[in-house]
């Protein structure tokens, strides 16, 4: 899902912005383009496979763990939201490589056209699937923590898997509304990615940027009531029963990585989905990106051809940056919640140290 290079000039016309990848205007970068090396995307690459991967055998280690029965839901989908980071990866990156071992020249590597829209479907469903997968994450916490007597007797795991399947199945069935004439996929400045075109398709744009936005605000709203909920616990006395303690260690820890990929969503996404929508309300595409070089272009102009760049390279991070977040952050965010949580709430010390411990041991028997 990497993408291009940061041009500076060439030859009008062999920019392709929001274009078909059959027409006479190939995706080779400008020749006078300060360009990015293939080490750039390949390196991407194997961090998101090894980061993915790992969280993938941490989870299954994990979820097998009997401590572990209450928070399986959730688990299950890390785990999802782990492959598919994965699958993002590994059907996106190798193309992206390709193109850059072309030098930037997608007919090359693409004469049909058809991989062109494989990549924008690839785009559409691995952007997607992730928002919604985390949503997903948000909601299951809110319902463990603010509604717990109705979880324990109602979200069962066959339930959240249930849900996982209808996600990854509705957001393939929205990615196909271009091979139903709903949309277009289309070769993207500079010519190093397929996505969809904001020129032709107006509507198919608007309801990815719209879906986008609304699972970020669903999942905002559903770790806000969350916090608030943690945050009433620890304020009551702590007179609850040990397995009671334990279910608050376990939901501290979930919420704490739900917070982390909350972030992570939020930076990377946002910027896209907003641009996305500005130039569909401002009726503009990036389409004028085709024709940007050194002669011609303005400083707006390299501004917005650089920026939604940009944007699109953040939105690629996310499959990198997920795994890595419950990976190295888990301990690390109890510790800073727990002290934020003690100067809020005015929870004693030794209690968050406490629980910072215990899970320190948990984590360390789950690792063994």
């Amino acid at each position: 899902m990497s993408s291009g290079t940061r041009c500076r000039g060439g030859h009008n016309g062999s920019e392709p912005g929001a274009m078909r990848p059959r027409a006479n205007a190939t995706g080779r970068a400008a020749e006078g383009c300060g360009a990015v090396s293939v080490a750039f995307p390949l390196t991407m690459m194997i961090a998101g496979i090894v980061g993915n991967a790992l969280a993938m055998l941490l989870v299954s280690r994990s979820y097998r763990a009997k401590e572990s029965r209450r928070k399986r839901s959730f688990l299950l989908c890390i785990g999802s939201l782990a492959l598919t980071d994965l699958l993002g990866q590994l059907l996106t990156s190798p193309i992206v490589v390709s193109v850059y071992l072309s030098d930037r020249a997608w007919d090359a590597v693409d004469p049909s056209g058809r991989l062109c829209a494989f990549f924008g479907f690839s785009m559409t469903v691995f952007g997607l699937c992730p928002l919604f997968i985390a949503s997903a994450m948000a909601v299951e916490r809110t319902l463990a923590i603010r509604a717990p007597h109705w979880y324990a007797s109602h979200m069962k795991t066959r339930v959240t898997k249930a849900v996982l399947l209808a996600i990854w199945l509705a957001v393939a069935a929205f990615a196909l509304l271009p091979v139903a004439g709903l949309g277009q996929y289309a070769l993207q400045w500079p010519g190093t990615w397929c996505f969809i075109s904001t020129g032709d398709s107006l509507a198919f744009a608007s309801a990815f940027a719209v879906l986008g936005l609304l699972s970020l605000v669903l999942t905002v709203a559903c770790n806000l009531a969350t916090i608030k909920a943690l945050v009433s616990r620890c304020r009551t006395k702590a007179t609850a029963p040990r397995s009671s303690k334990q279910w608050g260690r376990i939901a501290t820890e979930t919420l704490i990585q739900l917070l982390g990929i909350m972030c992570v969503l939020s930076a990377c996404w946002s910027p896209l989905l907003i641009t996305m929508l500005k130039m569909i309300f401002s009726h503009t595409s990036f389409e004028h990106c085709k024709g940007f070089s050194g002669e011609t272009q303005s400083s707006e102009l390299h501004k917005e051809c650089n920026f939604f760049l940009t944007a699109v390279r953040l939105a690629s991070l996310n499959q990198i940056l997920d795994p890595w977040v419950y990976l190295l952050l888990r301990k690390i965010l109890l510790q800073k919640f727990c002290q934020a949580a003690s100067a809020v709430s005015k929870c004693s010390n030794n209690e968050c140290k406490e629980r910072s411990i215990t899970l320190s041991e948990e984590i360390r028997r789950t690792a063994a």
